[in-house]
């Protein structure tokens, strides 16, 4: 009968690692009651001895008369039972909660399809662990389906798991094994060695006492576990980050080695969609302008969402080590201007692996292993965050001309990837080579998208519309032309793809508010932008997006991506309009004041580079071998304080005549006490420990002729024994002094019969205190036993179940 109850309790102590995930609560709370339902149905399937196909079908009932009552009551019959109605009410809640979960980043919002397709997933596990464990009698296998449940935040989220929910389920399975062996151990029938004492006339069979099995499980299991908990945080290692987060060199802050890279598009949404709109940064910059910031640069398009290559960041491409791989496709004699912009992360910005820059970045100065993907420029690290971080970054941002544009080569030099499409819907195409007819040039054909969306087209903004992929697009683009930054940017890609511009997806803030002095940049700043490439600029950011209170409001659109005035004609042969050689802007220019640091005229930063300093393997090795010996001195300190407690109490002062009676007594009754105490602590840590049945006197008398103690030493053990036998069995046990001397004497005669080892042992690894920490956790195992030895039905009652 305790086998279903503790199948529901594993899987709800496994469940409790979901938390991260969700916003709010009633995942929890429905969880909660999907393991009831399911655990009920277990007991009454083992009450009712039904076979065991039948157990997991009574449990699926249950279940689903469970999600009816709480998700779709009002079209069950009775509230409760299954109609065709609330069945289909459910099946659209599923549908609905598997969309939402792939739109939103963790955590997610509580809302009732998340919540019911999170209870109903729990509830499920419930009933295969129950299958496994009371109807199979395979226990170690119900660790599968656990370990399921326990592997979504893992694989989801970038965090590491609480340490407190790793426990609490670790404790869950460990009581479900532990509840399965003393179920087979109590069925092997009667005992021979040992048994437990019964009443006389009780009349009922004797059955083995599995206490002590129970006590071993207990005690490997809770080992295991803090094993588990503890090593992983003090073993050095070159990835510094350990299951839980902390750790030697771990410091919360990051990877060590490894990068992890959310799903941008989803968290994207997820942070459009936040109440609040928190500050995430705020910078100023040299030309006192606002400017995009870029923090992914996403280049493949698989038909279903939008992805990012393997980045390549070597030691070399560290951003400490000088300038910025070049920008990938701008020529030299592209007219640039250079700005300075200085930017400042929040301290409670969500942990972020990568810095938003203004693109195209020449230039970072960051604390930190910050390194640059050679292809899109990213700045990334793989062992610190950019929450609370401040740097500097020096851009060098291209100013073509519509001529210059018009010009670029018509055949890009660059990787192929960039115009890759998967097959997609003949509409699609006709729509893009409909948009762009007529037009002489890339250049032309991309101010044509972009006027598009942005007025021709008929598009609205709107948060409520979902998905990117080639069905969505389509229903973007074709249907209802409704959406939000992440469709226009996806859609205006594809197009641009579609037609032969090379085009990817940038996810990163506009350029924020202007309070003060600084540029503000909030969650729902959030954005996300096409880029477009052209041969001798590089990659320019288009805004297909609409801007103001009708759409993102902080959206700009570039100056280049507007069309040109109706009176001006396009000419390569006006030397007034061709670009400009070089890559200063000229004096006075607006963008070209507050200029804190140059570049030579091979483009390399000649200005001073501040070293960032790195935490050396010797040292985080060192570091780690210190937290184990801390962790091992443990029992030393916790045996010096109890030592230096009970020498306090060896002696005591009288305040005046009326404390001459009741305080004295209570004194020497707390210093005969710690004296007796400490006398047993120093035997059992010498190895001499005393018999329990031995009393004051023969212990004195025993170590005076064992260790043949000298004069000084047999006289202070012979005092400390008479004064322990006079306070416990005298009536009036007359005048005692304090303690503390002849102690200090006993202590030392005893370490000076003992061998070094001991001696060593004694004052790093005292046994005293070891068998005290042994006997607290035999209570917390007794509390557990407490637990189960809780009767819920009369004992015949359980017999006959």
């Amino acid at each position: 009968m305790r086998l279903p109850i503790w199948s529901g309790v594993a899987t709800l102590a496994v469940s409790l690692t979901l938390y991260p995930l969700f916003a709010g609560g009633a995942w929890l709370w429905g969880s909660l009651g999907a393991v009831l339902a399911v655990t009920v149905a277990g007991v009454v399937s083992s009450r009712l001895t039904l076979p065991g196909w039948a157990a997991p079908v009574l449990g699926l009932v249950a279940l689903g008369v469970y999600l009816t009552a709480v998700y779709t009551g009002e079209k069950a019959w009775a509230l409760l039972v299954p109609t065709k109605e609330s069945a289909g009410a459910l099946l659209d809640l599923l549908a609905t909660g598997f969309a939402d979960i792939q739109r939103f980043a963790a955590p997610v919002p509580d809302d009732p399809p998340i919540s019911m397709l999170t209870t109903a997933g729990v509830g499920l596990i419930a009933i295969v662990v129950d299958l496994f464990v009371t109807r199979l009698r395979r226990a170690a296998l119900a660790g599968l389906p656990l370990l399921a449940l326990f592997t979504v935040p893992a694989a989801v989220l970038p965090d590491p798991i609480g340490w407190p929910a790793f426990i609490l389920g670790a404790l869950g399975f460990t009581s479900l094994l532990i509840a399965d062996g003393r179920e087979r151990v109590g069925h092997w029938g009667r005992a021979v060695l040992v048994r437990r004492s019964r009443a006389a006339g009780s009349g009922n069979q004797e059955t083995a006492d599995t206490r002590g099995l129970r006590l071993s499980g207990k005690r490997i299991g809770f080992t295991a576990i803090a094993l588990a908990v503890v090593v992983p945080a003090l073993l050095p290692t070159l990835e510094p980050d350990p299951l839980f987060g902390f750790g030697v060199g771990g410091g919360g802050k990051g990877k060590g080695g490894t990068i992890s890279v959310p799903d941008p598009v989803a968290n994207l949404r997820g942070r459009l969609q936040l109440p609040e709109n928190t500050a995430v940064l705020s910078y100023t910059s040299s030309d006192d302008a606002p400017r995009y910031l870029r923090i992914y640069a996403l280049d493949v398009f698989d038909g279903e969402r939008w992805t990012m290559t393997k980045m390549k960041g070597r030691p070399e491409n560290r951003v400490d080590q000088g300038p910025l791989p070049p920008p990938p496709g701008l020529a030299p004699s592209t007219k640039t201007s250079r700005v300075e912009t200085d930017i400042q992360i929040s301290d409670d910005v969500d942990p972020l692996e990568f810095l938003p820059l203004p693109y195209p970045p020449q230039l970072v100065r960051a604390e930190g292993d910050w390194r640059a993907d050679v292809d899109s420029l990213m700045v990334f690290s793989s062992g610190d965050l950019a929450s609370g971080l401040q740097y500097q970054v020096v851009s060098t941002e291209p100013e073509p001309t519509a001529d210059q544009l018009d010009a670029s080569s018509e055949r890009p030099e660059i990787d192929p990837r960039y115009v890759q499409l998967p097959e997609l819907p003949t509409l699609i195409r006709e729509l893009a080579t409909e948009i762009v007819a007529d037009s002489p040039t890339k250049y032309e054909a991309a101010v044509k998208l972009q006027q598009f969306f942005t007025r021709t087209g008929g598009f609205t903004y709107s948060l409520e519309t979902q998905g990117h992929n080639t069905e969505a697009l389509t229903d973007f683009l074709i249907q209802s032309r409704t959406g939000y930054c992440e469709q226009f940017a996806s859609a205006m890609a594809v197009l641009a793809r579609s037609i032969g511009i090379p085009a990817r997806v940038a996810i990163g803030y506009t350029g924020g508010t202007k309070i003060e002095s600084r540029w503000e940049v909030r969650t729902h700043d959030s954005h996300a932008w096409p880029e477009l490439y052209f041969e001798g600029v590089g990659w320019l950011a288009f805004e297909p997006t609409p801007a103001g209170s009708a759409g993102q409001g902080t959206a700009r659109v570039p100056d280049y991506s507007l069309p040109r005035p109706a009176e001006t004609t396009p000419s390569t042969d006006d030397p007034s309009t061709s670009p400009t050689t070089g890559s200063d802007t000229p004096s006075g220019a607006p963008n070209s004041r507050d200029r804190l640091r140059e570049l030579d005229p091979e483009g390399v930063y000649s200005g001073p580079i501040t070293p960032v300093e790195t935490t050396p393997l010797w040292v985080t090795i060192g570091l780690g071998v210190a937290a184990l010996l801390v962790l091992l001195l443990i029992p030393a300190m916790v045996r010096l304080v109890i030592r230096n407690r009970r020498v306090r109490a060896l002696t005591w002062k009288i305040s005046g005549p009326s404390d001459e009676v009741t305080a004295r007594a209570e004194k020497v009754d707390r210093s005969v006490a710690a004296a007796w105490a400490e006398l047993d602590d120093v035997l059992c840590d010498y190895g001499m420990a005393r018999a329990p049945s031995e009393t004051p006197r023969a212990l004195a008398r025993r170590l005076t002729q064992q260790h043949e103690f000298d004069a000084e030493a047999a006289g202070a053990i012979t005092a400390i024994a008479s004064a322990v036998e006079r306070l416990l069995f005298a009536r009036d046990p007359g005048s005692i002094t304090p303690l503390k001397r002849e102690l200090r004497i006993v202590r030392r005669a005893l370490a000076a019969t003992a061998s070094r080892g001991r001696r060593i042992r004694a004052t790093l690894l005292p046994p005293s205190t070891l068998l005290r920490m042994r006997g607290m956790g035999e209570r917390v195992l007794d509390g557990f036993d407490r637990l189960e030895n809780i009767r819920l039905w009369s004992r015949a009652a359980r017999k006959n179940a």
